[in-house]
């Protein structure tokens, strides 16, 4: 399942690309709001809710939006089992989940047009991890970081 939300930044960029998701993509997903326009709500509320979404279940990902997509960046990958990444690229955000199994992408509203935005959301959700020995050994370490060992 796919999750997203964002805060008031990244409203009409979340509005956008949900559209998309129904109607171009036909990608099921759950949009965790909000679902109208707030403009001092906190961005670490949404980010946690989708971080906690996508970490029940390895084949869940999410898609956090604000401003500068570095705040829902930085309080997702609080939550264990998160690999959130700020996708400023098509490139950025392949190597992303190719490399890091990257499980949430965070965009940045106030930088990225609609398009970019939709081209790198497609890039995120067509790439696959590679699954190579090394980045599995990589991100073992990345666990064992989690869990203080």
């Amino acid at each position: 399942m796919l999750y997203i939300a964002s805060d008031h930044a990244g409203f009409e960029l979340k509005k956008f690309l949900v559209d998309r998701l129904k109607d171009t993509l036909k990608t099921p997903f759950e949009d965790l709001g909000p679902s109208t326009f707030v403009k001092d709500d906190d961005y670490p509320d949404f980010a946690v809710a989708v971080a906690k979404q996508v970490a029940k279940n390895k084949e869940n990902l999410g898609i956090l939006i604000c401003g500068s997509g570095q705040g829902m960046c930085i309080a997702a990958n609080k939550i264990k089992g998160i690999r959130a990444i700020l996708g400023s690229s098509i490139k950025e955000t392949e190597m992303g989940r190719k490399d890091n199994d990257a499980n949430i992408l965070c965009l940045a509203a106030r930088v990225l047009s609609t398009e970019h935005a939709l081209a790198i959301v497609k890039t995120f959700l067509n790439t696959a991890f590679d699954n190579q020995e090394r980045r599995i050994r990589r991100l073992e370490k990345i666990s064992k970081l989690e869990n203080n060992l």
